[in-house]
This record gives C-alpha cells, sequence and structure tokens, in this order.
C-alpha cells in the first residue's frame, strides 16, 4: 500500500521553492532542448550536432531556448489550478480544478490560432496574467490531439471523447504534483494521483493516456516533499494499482525499472522503451533517463537524445530531475537563454506559497484584489 500519509511543510522553506522552482524550470529546460530534434531520427540527429548529440539549446521557432506547447500547456495547467483556488476562496465554494483548468486550456488553445467549436471561449477566458504574455501566442508543434479535443469540448471539465493514449495529457501535469505538495491532508497523495488523472483525461480518453498523468503528478508530489525517487516511484505504483486498466502502464514503468539496473547503453534502453510519442513511453523513457541520472544536466540530455518525441521525454525527465535536485543545479547558461524563464519560475513560487493568501469575499484587501487579478475566477 502507499504510504500517502504527508508531514507539514519542511522548515527549510528555502528548500522546498527550489524545489518547486526546479520542477517546472526544469521541465522548460528539457523542452526546449529536445524542440530542435523532436521530428528527427538519431543518425539525423548525429549527423548534424555530432555523435553525441545534442549538448546545449539549438535554433528553433526563431533562436535559442525556445518553450514548445508541453510548457505552454504546463504554464495554463498550473494557472487552472490557481484560478480554481482563488475563484473558490472568493466565493466561499469547493474549487471546481477541472473545470477552471479546461477553462486555462481554452486559453491556450486561442494563442495556438484555434476555437472552441461550442462557443465555450469568452471573455472571462481572456483575462489573467498569463495570456497577458505575448510570446506565448506562438505555435510549436501542439499536439494533434490536444488541439481537437478542446476545439470540440462541449462543456467545461468533461472528458474528452476519444481512444488516444499520446503523450499531451501527461507531459503537463507536474503542476498538479506541486499544488497539492501544499496541502496538510493524509490524502493529499491520492488527491494528485486522482487530479493528474482527471486533467490528462480532458483531451486524452485511453486510460494509459490519462493514468500515466495521475503517476506523473503522485511523483512530483512526493518528490517536492523530498521522498526519494525509490519511495516516489514505489507510491506512485501503488496508486496506480489501484485503477482499472492500469496494466499497460505499469508495464512500461517497471520495464524502465528494469532496464535502469541493466547492463545496456542508454541508446539501447531507450530503444527499448520506444520513442515517446505515446504517454506510457514518454513517461517511461522519462524515468529511466531521472534513475540513470548522474546530475540534472546528464540526465536531461540523455533524455532528449533519441530519435523520438525528445522535447515531451525531456520536459517530463526536467520535471523529476528538477524536483530532485532543485533549481539550483541547473546550469545557469541554460536559465538565463530559456524563454519565459521569469514567468515559469513565478508560477512555480505561486503553487509554493498559495495556501498562504489571505483572500477571500469578506477580506478585500490590496492583495486580494491583486491576486484576484492575477488569477480571476472563471
Amino acid at each position: 500500500m502507499p504510504n500517502n500519509s504527508v508531514s507539514e511543510k519542511p522548515a527549510d522553506l528555502n528548500t522546498l521553492r527550489l524545489r518547486f522552482r526546479g520542477c517546472l524550470l526544469g521541465g522548460a529546460v528539457g523542452d526546449a532542448l529536445g524542440g530542435p530534434v523532436e521530428f528527427l531520427s538519431w543518425p539525423e540527429i548525429t549527423a548534424r550536432f555530432g555523435e553525441q548529440g545534442v549538448l546545449d539549446y539549438e535554433v528553433a521557432w526563431g533562436g535559442k531556448g525556445k518553450i514548445t506547447d508541453d510548457t505552454q500547456m504546463t504554464l495554463f495547467t498550473a494557472e487552472g489550478l490557481l484560478r480554481g483556488w482563488v475563484r473558490g476562496a472568493m466565493r466561499g465554494i469547493a474549487p471546481a480544478f477541472a473545470s477552471t483548468t479546461a477553462h486555462a486550456y481554452l486559453r491556450w488553445l486561442l494563442t495556438q490560432g484555434v476555437r472552441n467549436r461550442h462557443g465555450l471561449l469568452n471573455t472571462a477566458c481572456l483575462s489573467g496574467w498569463l495570456i497577458q504574455q505575448p510570446a506565448l501566442f506562438s505555435a510549436r508543434a501542439p499536439g494533434n490531439t490536444c488541439l481537437s479535443a478542446l476545439r470540440e469540448m462541449k462543456a467545461f471539465g468533461e472528458p474528452a471523447r476519444n481512444n488516444s493514449k499520446g503523450c499531451g495529457g501527461v507531459m503537463r501535469v507536474a503542476p498538479v504534483g506541486l499544488f497539492y505538495a501544499s496541502f496538510n491532508e493524509s490524502d493529499a497523495a491520492r488527491q494528485a494521483f486522482d487530479m493528474g488523472c482527471k486533467l490528462a483525461a480532458l483531451t486524452h480518453g485511453h486510460p494509459t493516456g490519462w493514468l500515466t498523468g495521475g503517476v506523473l503528478a503522485a511523483l512530483v508530489f512526493y518528490l517536492a516533499r523530498g521522498e526519494t525517487l525509490n519511495t516516489a516511484l514505489n507510491n506512485a505504483l501503488a496508486l496506480l494499482k489501484t485503477e482499472p486498466a492500469h496494466e499497460e502502464t505499469l508495464h512500461a514503468l517497471e520495464h524502465a525499472q528494469t532496464l535502469a539496473l541493466a547492463t545496456v547503453s542508454p541508446h539501447e534502453a531507450i530503444a527499448q522503451l520506444g520513442e515517446g510519442w505515446v504517454a506510457e513511453e514518454a513517461l517511461a523513457v522519462a524515468l529511466y533517463c531521472v534513475m540513470k541520472a548522474r546530475s540534472f544536466e546528464h540526465g536531461v540530455l540523455m533524455a532528449v537524445n533519441h530519435g523520438g518525441d525528445s522535447d515531451s521525454t525531456g520536459a517530463i525527465a526536467g520535471n523529476l530531475l528538477g524536483a530532485i535536485y532543485g533549481a539550483a543545479t541547473i546550469p545557469s547558461g541554460w536559465l538565463q537563454a530559456l524563454e519565459l524563464a521569469e514567468v515559469v519560475q513565478g508560477m512555480a513560487d505561486d503553487l509554493l506559497d498559495y495556501r498562504d493568501w489571505e483572500i477571500s469575499e469578506y477580506n478585500f484587501t490590496p492583495f486580494t484584489e491583486a491576486m484576484h487579478k492575477k488569477y480571476p475566477g472563471d
């Protein structure tokens, strides 16, 4: 059984902040490293960048250090959760996180030049600080499943009506683990897992497409709170095993564990795990790289140097590695050149601090007003 009990926040809030920042910044770094080679085979990568593959940011979308749809949607996931929290506090009601995150995803959809077909996009969707970031208005090879599911969504929070298990559901849910890491309830890990599943299911209808979201959210939850990777993984897999149709996801992750202990080379191991275009492969490749990593840099470069969905495997590995090692271990040059680094870091800080915000409809202070403008209720 998973050890779902959690303690109070660690006394060292600086350490906790570094983990939160490391998780989101690390994911964005992995995304930006992998984006330029996402659609290249391994022979094409080595022919262009040398036998070791990518070692630094390369040019894509008009510059170096550019994020893709993976980080864009990760930011909107975080915004949806925080807007749900503010909305609940302001109205004195239980937060509807799936609904507010669906609103957030429709704002992302708008940045891609696409609108919902059923009129769900309204003026409320255009408010808040995130949609005001001009750099987000750029299509960076967005996933077709995400685009189509959000375009066809008929009600906020409803699960997708498809059978896709693409990695577009799992690659964006790391903020869920951070969000629930601030909860002190005994079932906080379970809540993180369930919400990771629910938010991934907004666009991906196959069980593997959303169960992987639950696993990643749980892994981030435990790692952010300082658990070892082994403990975090054991607990996350125990939660996974309680769900129907978990076998495909479990097999992929257990395969990654086995390969991490074997003598095969990383390139051979990753080739066995898959290219990462589908959810269980992307999570398995990222997990393998995290288990083999000697450092943040070593692990994230391993996660992007293969002939597959390099930005997604890099993003997921970066989320996990950043939560383990903290933001201070990410090479400063990568952070300095990273697109929207300040926005990503600010979102990580808000995910840590939101529980301490004193906001309510009865205490409308300047701070409350500022937070309500930043994360208005949908």
